[in-house]
């Protein structure tokens, strides 16, 4: 029963950055920007979470800094997709190896390298209150309200969107803007779960967060619950690490690369069967 529990809240725990992350991704690719810059995202969140919360003392002001370091790289992403036209998966890469490069450069330095390893964590129930209160909203926006037709709209056919009035590069700033919200929200919520911040800490949860919006059609319930099973293949290695199955001990990194593994093994299963947004990457 214990190790049942046990299984349950670690799963929960780690599919909430997959969730965010997921839905950050929902946001931007739903509006017809392709998204693969949500690890440097969540990356840069993490680390001016980290940053702010250890020099400040206060979690809170560092939850606010990881907002809008995201909020900030994700708006970079709106001005070199919309403004400049940049191919957006050149953008994304881009802005991810910044963002790796930024946050190494950062933890390294003299000044951080001690104190990002004593950072205040913001409480875990004041952030799943957010999160969930985010999270209920925006579903409503996306399912019920004018702005998810809006934002339905331009990621299917900007051109049409723009013959009734509509103006797609203002939607996608908007929905990039709450990419940046959520995969900053992502970011503390791992800083609230680790001792300190170290280089990629990450971990590829911004791949597998749109490796999960691909599986799902690009839909917010089933997102849900992708992300959910991803993140019980992750508590899987919390779990079984080092326990004998079938009299084997399996080595440690088996059940590290089991959630990679699982996520490439689902698109190619799955990916072809589901339909992208027809304006995805659509000026």
């Amino acid at each position: 029963m214990n190790e049942f529990v046990t299984f349950f809240t670690n799963t929960l725990s780690l599919a909430v950055p997959l969730v965010l992350a997921g839905f950050g991704g929902l946001l931007s690719e739903r509006s017809g920007v392709m998204n693969i810059a949500l690890e440097g995202k969540l990356l840069v969140g993490a680390c001016a979470a980290a940053v702010v919360g250890a020099l400040t003392g206060n979690p809170y002001l560092g939850m606010v800094a990881a907002l809008v370091a995201s909020t900030v790289l994700s708006l970079a992403h709106a001005e070199l997709t919309q403004r400049y036209r940049m191919d957006h998966i050149v953008a994304g890469m881009a802005l991810n190896l910044i963002a790796i490069g930024a946050t190494n450069y950062v933890s390294k330095l003299e000044q951080f390298s001690q104190t990002l390893s004593g950072v205040v964590r913001v409480p875990q129930v004041v952030l799943a209150s957010i999160i969930v209160v985010l999270i209920a909203v925006v579903m409503a926006v996306i399912l019920r309200g004018r702005g998810g037709l809006h934002l339905w709209a331009v990621g299917e056919d900007p051109v049409k969107a723009r013959l009734v009035g509509l103006n797609p590069v203002a939607i996608r700033y908007l929905a990039l803007l709450g990419t940046g919200l959520f995969c900053g929200l992502g970011g503390t919520w791992i800083m609230a779960n680790a001792s300190g911040f170290t280089d990629g800490m990450t971990a590829g949860r911004g791949f597998i967060a749109l490796a999960a919006l691909v599986l799902v059609g690009w839909r917010p319930l089933p997102l849900l619950a992708a992300c959910l099973v991803f993140g019980a293949v992750q508590s899987l290695q919390l779990v079984f690490q080092g326990v004998p199955i079938m009299g084997t001990v399996w080595p440690s990194e088996v059940w590290a690369a089991m959630p990679y593994a699982v996520t490439l093994l689902a698109l190619a299963g799955f990916a072809g069967s589901t339909k992208p947004p027809a304006g995805l990457g659509v000026q």
